[in-house]
């Protein structure tokens, strides 16, 4: 699972038995991911454009003022 999305499934405890070097003998190297996060937007590898800024505060303005929402 990518440890984003388990950091945002707010789960209480992972359990794993590969490390990062083991992973990235065999070909699953996340060291670019991790560098590359620590990077501000626009000095990444992967060209990223932000568009429809306001519809997506809309959006995201619904969700928080959403009565029945399940908060994360």
């Amino acid at each position: 699972m990518c440890l984003a999305a388990i950091y945002w499934a707010r789960l209480d405890r992972m359990h794993y038995g590969n490390s990062q070097d083991d992973a990235a003998a065999i070909g699953f190297d996340d060291a670019f991911l991790y560098g590359e996060v620590a990077l501000p937007i626009d000095g990444r590898s992967l060209k990223t454009t932000r568009l429809l800024a306001a519809d997506a505060n809309t959006v995201f303005k619904a969700w928080a003022d959403k009565p029945d929402k399940i908060a994360y």
